[in-house]
């Protein structure tokens, strides 16, 4: 019955029509899967290595598109000659501004609350709730856009039936760019060392003359600040709003467990095929009906293969 509901789902269409709508969707697809792999290698970091159940990540995507949003007006009103070229001063803008506020907060009571995972579930939910209200006081309850400059408008036609936006691809680059630099932040880096040393065994990581609450707060701080440029990248395709960041949240986190906790290459995994399969199976269903489909999928898989897709070998207590 499953399989002719989801063969009646093709009919009406030609096979021509079928193969430029899953080219067209695929490339949509990207575009969320560019945001949630973004969210991701932030929330990977913080939950998977850290163990801490960050509800206010997607607050700091919020802080990320706001700085976008603000550099942005900025340029408009006071430096029109600087608009062609903002974007990727605004990008890394958004990664300092949400990387900050990230310290901040893991000084202020993150620090309290390690080895405590459902503590630091309900303080960043109160967090959560605290930044929107702020946002809403400090930006208005109304959505706003930040202008893009031209060379990110317009899209580029692969044939007759399909054509690919080229805000899409730049998203594409820059979480393809961001997966590597944090691949090798974590594999190849001093300080990805001693991440995992201070994740393995805290003691003796310490006793090695590791700065282990420094290692805590960088780490916190990254990944924060990660987010912050997938909220910077959000605003290529959408705009934003003080609820923006939640609206997130609840995916990434299915992308990481999904995924596969701590594993870089499960979350790409992950969220490159719950994207595609979004983006897809909403084209031809309800948006409601696609999402209780994938998530059936997921619970699914998660019930065969608890560890998720792929398990992280640096993943050991």
């Amino acid at each position: 019955m499953e399989l002719l509901a989801f063969i009646s789902m093709f009919e009406g269409y030609t096979g021509e029509e079928i193969r430029a709508i899953f080219i067209m969707q695929g490339f949509s697809g990207l575009s969320m899967f560019s945001v949630f792999l973004l969210m991701a290698l932030g929330l990977a970091i913080i939950f998977g290595q850290m163990k801490v159940i960050n509800m206010a990540h997607g607050e700091f995507l919020t802080i990320g598109a706001y700085t976008t949003v603000f550099i942005s007006d900025w340029a408009v009103e006071s430096a029109p000659g600087f608009l062609p070229y903002y974007f990727p001063f605004a990008m890394l803008a958004a990664f300092g501004v949400a990387f900050l506020m990230g310290y901040l907060v893991e000084i202020g009571f993150i620090r309290f609350l390690y080895k405590r995972p459902l503590d630091t579930l309900l303080a960043t939910w109160g967090l959560s709730m605290i930044l929107q209200q702020i946002f809403r006081l400090t930006f208005g309850a109304r959505e706003d856009s930040a202008v893009m400059p031209d060379w990110l408008m317009g899209s580029w036609a692969a044939s007759d039936m399909v054509d690919i936006p080229i805000n899409g691809m730049f998203l594409l680059g820059t979480s393809i760019f961001m997966t590597v630099l944090v691949w090798l932040l974590m594999a190849r880096s001093r300080w990805g060392l001693r991440v995992r040393a201070t994740v393995q065994n805290r003691e003796m990581a310490a006793a090695t003359g590791i700065n282990t609450k420094r290692t805590d707060r960088m780490t916190f701080a990254l990944g924060c600040g990660i987010a912050g440029i997938a909220g910077a990248a959000f605003t290529t395709i959408g705009s934003v709003s003080p609820s923006a960041g939640s609206l997130y949240i609840v995916d990434t986190f299915i992308v990481v467990v999904f995924g596969g906790a701590g594993s870089l290459i499960g979350t790409i995994l992950a969220a490159f095929s719950i994207a595609q399969a979004q983006s897809i199976l909403e084209f031809f269903l309800d948006g409601v009906l696609a999402k209780v489909f994938i998530l059936l999928t997921v619970v699914g898989i998660l019930m065969l293969r608890p560890q998720g897709l792929v398990v992280s070998k640096i993943r050991k207590p």
